[in-house]
């Protein structure tokens, strides 16, 4: 929802509108202006590969990858990437081609088409179609079981294991993203079509827009990605759940997004009729169509993805006609994939694009000068714990407890970090195990929670030391 993931989470972009008359093209726009652009945000992020495919009408403006991956191979428009929260667009156009055939009702209740839908809370029986695609289900992490669904093994096992979930909201009231909206949209895809959800892809999407090289990572893989550490970048498996699902599943290439980018600007093969493509681009609520959603400032639509080791962006100019997706095979505490699709937008208008800033350098920096700082502290609070227990002599027990807890918060801080990360993410579920691929955080908050506990347990040794004459 997000720019950048400065508390160890993932940032999810919204989108939405439809295609326009396509205005003439910047002369400074072209495969060379691309390439420099991509080279200088290359240099200021650090990254260590990207992909991109830019688009205009119906044809592919320029596809290009720079650096390598995991593998050591050069990233190019073919190579596999992750797409991540990407695939929710995706996964709206395999639903709307079903209401379009007459197979699903936008507006009739999930339970109606899906009979083994069922939740402990009686307000998810009104539970739409059109809720789901819209975020607006009041389906949220914080009132299902979210560990027990990365534990499905089908789509079928997946909605099974709602079943003893609440809901946040009423249905229709509020704007919440939870990925759990997409996972069933996709078993409706499966009900209502009687094919896999995968097959359903491969068939009746991908096949008909040329995107050979696609798929859902139940049945292709990506290379693993990276995670960035101190400024390093480490190579590391994703963390997968569940595979297969409608809200993050898809593999796909730069050169696949092009047709992808094409189709959505209403150019090229069309697989949704031109109201329902209108519909996945008009905002319902907080800015988000289905799939889609509008840029903060602007008309841009789009939708951002993240993963633990791939992130992604991509964007419709429905101003110029220009289409945009950015895919790289890294994953830090900040996102660079939405900024350089922003300034592919800029270019495309003839604007001077800005250069991602390279914050996540910085922000680790920072992080890495708090882990030290805090280490330095711990060991200068044990050094001195006999000096501040004798300054607490002769004082109250109370007065005594209260100057203990400064060292005891980052202690408390730390034992609670997962879930503070989860309320400062708006209650989307964070756990230590997502956490490890954000590490200059919970590393910097772990060192800064030693330090209070090796100052705190010292002042107390101290303490008893003192008062007993030793």
């Amino acid at each position: 929802m997000h720019r950048v993931l400065i508390t160890a989470a993932i940032l999810v972009g919204l989108v939405a509108a439809s295609s326009a008359a396509a205005a003439p093209a910047s002369a400074e726009f072209s495969p060379a202006a691309i390439d420099a652009y991509l080279a200088d945000a290359m240099d200021s992020t650090g990254l260590p590969g990207v992909s991109l495919v830019v688009t205009r009408g119906d044809s592919v403006v320029y596809a290009t990858g720079a650096g390598r991956d995991s593998r050591g191979e050069a990233m190019t428009a073919d190579s596999p990437i992750r797409i991540a929260s990407l695939s929710k667009s995706i996964t709206a156009t395999a639903v709307m081609m079903l209401v379009d055939d007459g197979r699903l009702a936008l507006d009739a209740p999930v339970v109606a088409q899906l009979p083994e839908f069922r939740m402990s809370d009686p307000r998810a029986e009104r539970i739409t179609v059109r809720h789901l695609l819209n975020q607006t289900s009041g389906l949220s992490d914080r009132t299902v079981d979210i560990g027990a669904t990365d534990e499905a093994r089908s789509l079928t096992d997946y909605v099974a294991t709602l079943r003893t979930g609440t809901l946040g909201a009423e249905p229709g009231s509020r704007w919440a993203y939870c990925n759990v909206n997409y996972d069933i949209a996709a078993r409706l895809v499966e009900v209502a079509s009687g094919r896999s959800f995968g097959d359903f892809l491969r068939e009746r999407v991908f096949g008909p827009l040329g995107m050979t090289a696609s798929g859902t990572d139940a049945d292709l893989s990506a290379p693993p990605g990276f995670n960035s550490l101190f400024g390093q970048w480490i190579s590391r498996p994703d963390l997968l759940g569940f595979e297969g699902g409608g809200a993050g599943s898809v593999i796909t290439t730069a050169a696949d997004m092009g047709r992808w980018l094409i189709s959505n600007t209403g150019n090229g093969p069309q697989l949704v009729t031109a109201q329902s493509l209108t519909t996945m681009h008009t905002p319902a609520l907080h800015r988000y169509g289905m799939g889609w959603g509008t840029e903060e400032e602007g008309d841009l639509l789009v939708h951002s993805g993240n993963l633990f080791t791939y992130n992604a962006a991509q964007g419709i100019d429905p101003d110029t006609g220009y289409g945009f997706a950015v895919m790289t095979n890294s994953a830090g505490l900040a996102d660079d994939t939405y900024p350089i699709m922003l300034g592919l937008a800029a270019m495309s208008r003839g604007e001077t694009p800005e250069t991602p800033g390279g914050t996540r350098g910085w922000t680790e920096v920072a992080l890495a000068v708090t882990a030290m700082t805090a280490l330095g502290l711990g060991v200068l609070g044990a050094i001195r714990a006999r000096r501040w227990a004798r300054a607490r002599l002769g004082k109250s027990n109370w007065w005594t407890g209260a100057r203990l807890l400064p060292a005891l918060i980052p202690v408390l801080l730390f034992a609670g970090f997962p879930a503070v990360i989860s309320i400062i993410m708006g209650g989307r579920t964070v756990t230590w195990a997502q956490l490890t691929y954000y590490a200059p955080l919970p590393i910097a908050v772990g060192i800064a929670g030693a330090a209070g506990l090796v100052t705190m347990v010292a002042r107390l040794h101290q303490l008893r030391s003192v008062g007993s004459g030793e």
